[in-house]
């Protein structure tokens, strides 16, 4: 289970509707061997696309150092669906490299924005449950 704190929740969603109609992306970071989220890092998405995103290396290693500093971890990645489900597409679990992450997807497809939380294994694809805290 992600437990995703709802500040971290709220900054994802207005990230996804101010970058539309691309994809957002970010990474999020908590507690090292915990399942939490306690922040989330909005990064550039670098391929500029509405089908694909690449997070900025340079917006990645400012996450990874603030974490460091926090004494915490990089437990997740973050993008947006401007028009699709979301569920990971073979892009996504292609750039699925690291199996203890929090692979979390938000659609814009509805009329309020909807967010999913998947493990990716080895191409494997598991749905887990996300807790707003």
């Amino acid at each position: 289970m992600l437990r995703l704190d709802h500040a971290a929740f709220d900054a994802i969603c207005d990230l996804a509707f101010r970058e539309y109609p691309f994809e957002m992306c970010g990474l999020i970071a908590g507690e090292p061997g915990s399942d939490d989220a306690t922040i989330f890092y909005p990064c550039r998405n670098a391929a500029e696309s509405a089908r694909v995103y690449t997070i900025d290396p340079k917006d990645h290693l400012r996450a990874e150092r603030d974490a460091d500093d926090r004494d915490w971890e990089i437990n997740g990645v973050v993008h947006s669906h401007t028009h699709s489900e979301p569920y990971p597409s073979p892009t996504d679990v292609a750039q699925a490299p690291v199996p203890g992450w929090h692979y979390v997807i938000v659609s814009l497809k509805r009329d309020a924005p909807e967010l999913r939380s998947y493990r990716i294994v080895d191409g494997d694809i598991t749905e887990e449950p996300v807790e707003l805290t």
